[in-house]
């Protein structure tokens, strides 16, 4: 699993001209489903963004979890975090789960973030969506289940 997490003061997911999820200070998390991942890798990937140290402090060192920090987290999935494109021009995404696999574990990473005690705000799973966010420092990570 391979999630791609930006630390934003506002974000929103819009499908079709309709806003489906909208947080103020927090994370977004670009969640991509990889080939064989399974529940340990979710757990693996929730514990960590809910955790990741990235917000700042009284003295402005990253020392605050968005979960410390009060934040909220807009979650969207995106297979495209596995596309490959070593080769040629086109991206490959062989390594990307099929839907049918990765809907359930996106649905399981939303769910175990909510249990942790944030506030999930979602896209729609395989829709075409906008994604406007306002990155702030700019913080962006990428963690990976390993």
């Amino acid at each position: 699993m391979r999630i791609l997490v930006q630390r934003v003061s506002r974000a929103q997911v819009l499908v079709e001209g309709q806003v489906r999820g909208a947080i103020g200070p927090g994370l977004v998390l670009l969640a991509g489903i990889r080939q064989g991942d399974g529940p340990e890798a979710v757990r693996f990937c929730a514990e960590k963004c809910a955790h990741l140290r990235v917000f700042p402090d009284g003295e402005g060192k990253l020392n605050r979890s968005v979960l410390e920090a009060g934040g909220a987290v807009l979650a969207i999935s995106q297979f495209t975090l596995y596309g490959d494109c070593r080769r040629g021009r086109r991206p490959s995404f062989t390594e990307a789960a099929p839907p049918d696999r990765a809907q359930p574990l996106y649905e399981q990473f939303l769910r175990a973030l909510e249990d942790l005690g944030l506030r999930v705000e979602r896209g729609v799973f395989g829709a075409q969506m906008t994604v406007e966010l306002h990155n702030e420092g700019p913080v962006t990570l990428l963690v990976e289940s390993p």
